[in-house]
Parts: C-alpha cells; sequence; structure tokens
C-alpha cells in the first residue's frame, strides 16, 4: 500500500473518530440532565478510573496512550456537563460581586525603603498611595491581611534570577486576590561612597539582585553580603566606608552615592514582575491575565489532564509554579498564570469546573499587566 493511500486511509479512520467524538459530547450534555434530575455530582472518580483501568488493559502495548486519550476525552465530557449544569456556583457569585472600577488604595505596603524597585513598582501602579516599608515580604502580607495597609506590592519572578519563591509561599498561605501587575526593566549600578572601584571592600544587596548580576561580581572578586532589600542595601553602603550596593541609580541618587558602574546585570533584557496584592477582588474592563491555584489529586497523569484542559480551550499559558505544601511530603500546590478574562463565557465555566474538582482551588483574580 502506497504512503498516500495508507493517508486516504487515515483521514477516513479520523473522520470516523471526529464524528464519534461528537455523539460522545452530546451524550455527555444529555448525562448532566440525568445527573441533575438525580441529584448526583459530575465527577464520580471511582467509575472513572474503573473505566480507565478497563481500557488500558484492553490496549495493551498503547495503554499509556490510550488512557491519555481517554482521560482527555472524559475531562472534557465533565466539562461539559458542569456548563450545562451551571456549576461552580461560589466562583460565578464571587466574580458577580467583584468592583469593575480603579482601585484607588490610600496606602500601599512594599520591601525595603524609598528608592527601593519595588517602591518603583508601587509608584507605578499606584501613584496616589502613601507608601509603607517593610523589611521582610511576610511583613507586607501581614500589614495586608491586618488593613494596615490597603495593598501590598511584591516581586515575583525575574526573567534571569527566576522565581522569587518566599513571595509564592506567602501567596499560596494568604490567597489574596491580585489586582495588577507591572514588568519593570531593572538595570543595576555598582554605587558606593566611595569615588574608585578599587575602594570597595564588599558589596551588598537583595539576594535577587546579587543573583542578576553574579557574572559582574564573579569578576569583581569582592565578598557579597545579602541584605533585606536592594534600597536597605544603599542605605548601609550610605553609612559604611568600603561598602558598595547593586541597586538603581535612582536609589543611588536618594542615599547620595556615587556609581562606579553602570548597566552591571548579566542580561541586558532583565526585567521583574510585580504584583499587587489585597484582600477584595476588583475586575478592571481591560483585564486580560488571571491567575489562580490548586492542588491535584497525587495520582498519574492529574496534572497533564488539567492542564490540557487549557489547551483545549485555547488558552496560553504564561507561568506555572510549584510549591511544597506545609505539612506533607512531596505533594504541591500549582500557581498559574494564563491570558484570559471572566468575562469570556468558556473561559469562566473552565474555571468553575475546576473549582469544582480541584482540591484547595482560589481563583487569585483578572487583572491588568502593565509594561
Amino acid at each position: 500500500m502506497t504512503l498516500s493511500e495508507l493517508r486516504k486511509q487515515i483521514d477516513e479512520i479520523d473522520d470516523g473518530i471526529l464524528d464519534l467524538f461528537l455523539r460522545r459530547m452530546a451524550c455527555a450534555e444529555r448525562v448532566a440532565g440525568a445527573k441533575r434530575v438525580q441529584g448526583l455530582p459530575v465527577l464520580n472518580e471511582a467509575r472513572e478510573r474503573e473505566v480507565l483501568g478497563a481500557i488500558v488493559r484492553r490496549a495493551g502495548e498503547y495503554g499509556g496512550q490510550a488512557g491519555i486519550l481517554f482521560s482527555g476525552l472524559m475531562a472534557m465530557s465533565r466539562e461539559a456537563q458542569h456548563a450545562a449544569l451551571g456549576s461552580g456556583k461560589a466562583l460565578r457569585e464571587t466574580v458577580a460581586r467583584a468592583g469593575r472600577g480603579p482601585l484607588r488604595p490610600k496606602t500601599a505596603a512594599c520591601l525595603g525603603l524609598r528608592g527601593s524597585y519595588s517602591h518603583e513598582a508601587l509608584g507605578r501602579l499606584y501613584p496616589g498611595a502613601e507608601p509603607m516599608f517593610f523589611p521582610e515580604f511576610a511583613s507586607v502580607f501581614s500589614a495586608v491581611e491586618s488593613g494596615a495597609a490597603d495593598l501590598g506590592v511584591l516581586p515575583v519572578e525575574n526573567s534571569s534570577a527566576g522565581s522569587v519563591g518566599e513571595v509564592y509561599d506567602l501567596m499560596l498561605k494568604h490567597r489574596f486576590f491580585i489586582s495588577a501587575a507591572v514588568s519593570l526593566s531593572v538595570r543595576h549600578c555598582l554605587a558606593s561612597r566611595q569615588s574608585r572601584p578599587e575602594d570597595v571592600r564588599k558589596v551588598c544587596s537583595h539576594p535577587q539582585a546579587l543573583s542578576q548580576c553574579s557574572e559582574f561580581l564573579a569578576k569583581f572578586g569582592r565578598p557579597r553580603e545579602k541584605c533585606s532589600s536592594t534600597a536597605a542595601a544603599a542605605a548601609l553602603a550610605a553609612r559604611e566606608d568600603g561598602t558598595a550596593v547593586l541597586c538603581s541609580e535612582h536609589a543611588a541618587a536618594q542615599y547620595g552615592l556615587n556609581v562606579l558602574a553602570r548597566g552591571i546585570q548579566n542580561s541586558a533584557a532583565n526585567r521583574t514582575r510585580f504584583v499587587a496584592v489585597g484582600r477584595s477582588l476588583t475586575i478592571p474592563p481591560d483585564a486580560g491575565k488571571i491567575s489562580l491555584c490548586f492542588s491535584v489529586p497525587h495520582r498519574t497523569g492529574t496534572l497533564y489532564a488539567v492542564l490540557a484542559r487549557f489547551a483545549a480551550a485555547g488558552l496560553n499559558l504564561t507561568k506555572i509554579e510549584s510549591r511544597p505544601m506545609p505539612g506533607k511530603n512531596f505533594e504541591y500546590d500549582f500557581y498559574l498564570d494564563f491570558a484570559g478574562s471572566v468575562a469570556d463565557a468558556k473561559t469562566l465555566d473552565l474555571l468553575c469546573a475546576l473549582s469544582e474538582e480541584l482540591p484547595r482551588f482560589s481563583f487569585l483574580g483578572n487583572y491588568r499587566e502593565a509594561q
């Protein structure tokens, strides 16, 4: 049989598969009606495990592939049932109650001191808010939780140094809503009270900044010291002879320091992403980014099956972060960002379906990300 003939045969098989798929999805919607009448949940894990096990055994050497195929079919069938039943009532109500106007916080908490990158991000997002400075990420979250600050502005990832794990841990612990995000270009300089680089005895900064400038520091050859923020390090350098700081030129000017070297970060395209978190949900009309977190049952293929549902919906994932669950061995919470809006009915239906099925699910917000 020629290649052309084989391809024609595959096309005929695919046509049959598509017809059967459409029949299956129509049947799934009728199943939703039956479950509504009987008061049954959409997800029946025991039945799915039983059916998948039988399929894997019947498929023989293609058992793994058949398991993935039918697991995806089952997930899509459940999603159709959830949509037909209007599942996710709690999430739908949360979205419906969300504020829609622009936030105008009176106070906003951030890490470090005046001149820090967090302070700059806060000013970009909420120029009218009074900044409140804290030495630790946990203190920023505590200020928001207590109501001392309306919002907190925190760095979550850097294009060269990666994620800020401590912030993600705190986000998963507190489950605040994200109201906005901004991406800042980060250009570090070496600054000091000294006027010559050879007079510098040590370099201090936030661990992320030290990581982002590792190539320069390896050549510079001075001891490194970690500080709670770049601005706190700048304040230290302003007090101590022989101490230099990695910070922005804005921070160097704030603390009267001499700039000894500019643009010393490893990557010229170095950027840091910041998010604003608060206790209440606001969804602006131009919101285009969604964040959520969840865990998955501790079974093979469960995370893949969840992520496949975003692909099936045509949604572009922009971030996935796994963090260990407190008090659990090798079990994880997952943090997810993707491009989308809950104003789109299909996107909201997917989130509502997931909210019914996934443990520890939290919708963290639908917001605008400034560049």
